[in-house]
């Protein structure tokens, strides 16, 4: 394989990643704040309401991420099936499964669109229901048991080689390079796992022989994390810049570290920023003598610093410091390549449509557009209403003057031409308005998903 298909895969899986989870990161954000504040060694200590991060974080964010996963494979039945297969993998595991979640819901739409391919224009009529709900239920049934057995232990072997990998190092005297096995396993969730399960019986004994140890700030250092959603606060774009302040808040402060986690599933390139800025931080530990005479829970600056012994706190935050900037620096340059790469797609389209505008008027043609042009949904003034504007501020920055309306599914006008609607409600747009070409749309407010339609409308 040639580099540049090389890279061209790399890319498809990074935009297939962060489109699985991007559309999630509020409910991440949620679950942060849930643990945050309600954990017993959170802000506001609450046993009752506490019973929610574990459920939040073990069915409702995997779920999430298997249902978007299945939607962009399969649309609506993708999503679905992706959902059933994927609690195999959730039941079948003690561990949260996003990693294989992340590799097997997406498989999962893939299945159901070839079957559904397979059998298309071959069903009797009236049997197309019953086809189409015992195709997701069979179907899904074999997957689910198939991501029970097979899948959870793929990924029971990989954590069970990152925890090996983790003590093979620590026994050979090379703790900074720990963070090869440390930082990538967070990712996956395992943090806890690692933190209670490793670091913290060996920091235990380590500390009462010696009143202190650096195994404590191995996982628990905010730094790495923190140089990440600081790239994405100054660098990024769209989405992921607009929630990085609000991350930083939980994750620095408030210590839930699984809040950086999407930033780096969606570009699995930061794996070397966090591993950096990790080998930074311990590397500064290890020449400072500095540990903690507990673990700190959560993983908030306010903890690592009350667990520093007398003397030892300057240390402990220059440790933090470090490895902040370490990740900072090295997730800023890809950060600003991903950036520049979506703001130069962005910019040749738009160019693109400006010089077809700007021979139409050179032709002496009319830059007003008669076709009658509506934007659909459900109730027709929330997402098609912003979908109209969107599309309308468009048309006027490339020299065309249209009117684009929005309604409700139910009253599209019978003599539109184009409608828009989203990729869920093309079946009912088109048994409206049978007359009418419909466009899908997932996206209502990103400006870059009209340009198929502008093509056709201006050409």
């Amino acid at each position: 394989m040639s580099n540049g298909n090389l890279k061209a895969g790399v890319q498809r899986v990074g935009r297939s990643l962060s489109a699985m989870v991007m559309p999630n990161i509020g409910a991440f954000v949620a679950w942060g704040l849930i643990t945050a504040l309600f954990i017993a060694t959170g802000w506001l200590p609450n046993e009752k309401l506490s019973t929610l991060v574990g459920p939040m974080l073990s069915y409702l964010l995997p779920l999430l991420v298997a249902y978007t996963a299945g939607k962009n494979i399969h649309g609506q039945r993708g999503a679905v099936i992706a959902c059933v297969a994927s609690i195999g993998l959730i039941v079948g595991s003690d561990i949260p499964m996003f990693l294989g979640i992340m590799m097997y819901a997406p498989l999962a739409g893939w299945v159901l669109k070839k079957f559904d391919a397979a059998i298309e224009g071959k069903v009797e009529a009236g049997f197309e229901m019953l086809v189409d709900n015992f195709s997701i239920g069979i179907i899904g049934t074999i997957l689910a048991i198939l991501g029970y057995y097979l899948v959870g232990p793929f990924v029971a072997a990989i954590t069970a080689f990152l925890t090996g990998g983790a003590n093979i190092i620590y026994k050979a005297g090379l703790l900074p390079l720990i963070s090869i096995f440390v930082e990538p396993a967070k990712i996956l969730f395992l943090n806890n796992a690692i933190n209670h399960g490793i670091m913290g019986p060996i920091g235990m004994e380590q500390a009462a022989a010696l009143g202190k140890s650096i195994m404590f700030l191995i996982e628990t250092n905010p730094g790495p994390g923190m140089g990440i959603i600081l790239a994405y606060w100054l660098f990024g774009k769209g989405q992921a810049k607009s929630t990085a302040p609000g991350a930083a808040v939980i994750h620095f402060l408030g210590g839930i570290h699984e809040i950086y986690f999407p930033f780096v599933l969606m570009n699995p390139a930061l794996l070397l920023a966090v591993i950096a800025g990790g080998a930074t931080g311990v590397l500064t530990y290890v020449i400072t003598g500095a540990g903690l005479v507990a673990t700190p829970s959560p993983g908030s600056i306010f903890a690592l610093l009350a667990m520093a012994p007398k003397g030892d706190t300057l240390i402990v935050l220059l440790g933090v410091l470090t490895s902040c900037a370490i990740s900072f620096l090295v997730a800023s340059v890809f950060v600003k390549l991903s950036a520049r790469k979506e703001l130069d797609e962005d910019a040749l389209l738009a160019a693109q449509q400006d010089v077809k505008a700007r021979k139409l008027e050179s032709k002496g043609q009319v830059q007003t557009l008669s076709a009658k042009i509506v934007f659909a949904c459900d109730a027709g003034m929330g997402s098609s209403a912003m979908g109209a504007t969107t599309l309308r501020k468009r048309l006027n920055s490339l020299g065309f003057d249209a009117k684009v309306q929005h309604s409700s599914i139910e009253e599209i006008p019978t003599d539109a031409q184009y409608v828009l609607t989203q990729n869920s409600l093309v079946g009912r747009v088109r048994a409206k308005v049978p007359t009418a070409k419909v466009f899908p749309i997932n996206s209502f407010m990103n400006a870059s998903e009209y340009d198929s339609f502008i093509t056709e409308l201006t050409q």
